[in-house]
């Protein structure tokens, strides 16, 4: 059976009717629908194992970003995230897509970089000569570390070595370029590179501070790409609105970090709800930003000859399929069983893409209503919930604060005591 990620109205639903249609979508279980629909899925013993110190656990939202069709094939979108807004934003912006056939993307190999330190070396050049000449024992002793990860074509494949003058001294760093395969990487690699530590000192004769994996995985890249119509998106005037939008931020860093945020509120949100590790993909994304000295956006937006739309983004993705949490956390697994990946570099993709139409959807509602609009009424549920307003008078009140234009928590309890009294 055909299976599409377009609907309409899927918004409308309650959440067991969105988790019956992502039941259908995905084959899931009963047991995984009662997982989801379960606010204590996490069950504490499991919890306890996974981190230090655990008095409880912590649960955000879970919505389900539709309409994304991505080289041709329909997703989901699972996204953990308490933010209003972004999960409607990711739709409607995959929605404008559709017309010219949705996202493309590509990636790279899942090469992670593990670095090697080396201090208090007389004659760096020199060393790094050297190091450069041992590079089959290195890798050699890299991948006996992980004879697992070799037999399935990952491994250290290759080694690079620089020199760094600090203020510390002249430093020797080696860096191991290790595929991951469908696994993050941080456990193999730090491992990696605490094994060929001892041959680094040997053949310096200095001594070995760190060995660690970098965050900024510039062998790990993904891409998408898209053309939205003009029509779709209300006109000349909102591509050009865009386009001014994105040059802003191309221009200032102070706007390409809120227009970088609104990419990775989609990314991290898919990143969360499979439990990888959104700190790593943050850090590698800002970094990737700023690597030619001014912070800059991670989108391109442009206008073609015919006067639509472009837009595309690159940056690293360091995640994984399996390994670490993505495969303990119940709902993680339930998560990666809805997008329907078949490897880390997919993943990786699918995340490229998210990121791209959350981008396109910011910068769509900056340009034709303000962000407040579309926002704020989202905004004003919560604001509702927290001035004490039962479930049957939150819609009436967020109505009432949204018309009025004060979606503030004292208006919003003056309401809640004027139903009250009606009622």
């Amino acid at each position: 059976m055909s299976r599409t990620s377009q609907f309409s109205g899927f918004y409308r639903l309650t959440p067991k009717q969105r988790a019956q249609v992502v039941k259908e979508y995905a084959d899931l279980t009963d047991e995984e629908v009662r997982i989801l629909l379960s606010t204590g899925s996490l069950k504490m013993e499991l919890a306890n194992r996974m981190v230090e110190n655990v008095v409880g656990t912590f649960p955000l939202p879970l919505g389900i970003a539709v309409n994304f069709l991505i080289n041709g094939r329909d997703y989901l979108i699972p996204m953990a995230i308490e933010e209003p807004s972004v999960v409607a934003a990711a739709s409607y912006a995959a929605k404008m897509t559709r017309a010219s056939g949705g996202f493309f993307t590509s990636s790279t190999e899942p090469i992670m970089i593990g670095q090697i330190q080396a201090v208090n070396i007389s004659k760096p050049q020199e060393a790094k000569r050297l190091i450069l000449k041992a590079k089959d024992e290195i890798l050699r002793t890299a991948n006996e570390q992980d004879p697992l990860l070799v037999s399935v074509g990952g491994g250290a494949k290759d080694l690079d070595v620089k020199v760094l003058e600090t203020k510390s001294g002249p430093m020797v760093i080696t860096e191991l370029h290790v595929n991951c395969g469908d696994a993050m990487g941080a456990n193999a690699v730090n491992t990696m590179a605490e094994a060929v530590a001892p041959i680094i000192e040997r053949i310096t004769q200095g001594r070995v501070n760190l060995r660690i994996i970098s965050n900024l995985a510039t062998k790990r890249m993904a891409r998408a790409w898209t053309t939205i119509p003009k029509e779709e998106l209300g006109g000349d005037r909102i591509v050009d609105g865009i386009i001014e939008a994105y040059d802003f931020a191309v221009a200032d860093p102070y706007r390409a970090a809120t227009h970088n945020k609104g990419a990775l509120n989609g990314i991290i949100g898919v990143v969360v709800a499979t439990c990888n590790d959104h700190r790593a993909v943050e850090a590698g994304a800002h970094a990737y930003a700023a690597r030619s000295g001014q912070y800059s956006p991670l989108t391109v937006w442009e206008k073609n000859k015919d006067g639509n739309l472009t837009g595309s983004i690159e940056l690293p993705m360091a995640v994984g399929t399996i390994g670490g949490a993505t495969k303990v956390h119940p709902v993680a697994r339930i998560a990666l069983k809805i997008l329907g990946v078949n490897s880390a570099k997919e993943l990786a993709e699918v995340l490229a893409a998210v990121g791209l139409a959350q981008n396109l959807g910011a910068l769509r509602a900056l340009a034709h209503e303000g962000i407040q609009r579309g926002h704020m009424a989202l905004h004003a549920r919560n604001v509702a919930i927290m001035a004490g307003a039962p479930e049957e008078m939150v819609d009436g009140i967020v109505e009432k604060m949204v018309k009025e234009g004060k979606v503030r928590l004292d208006r919003a309890k003056e309401l809640v005591e004027e139903y009250t009294k009606t009622k």
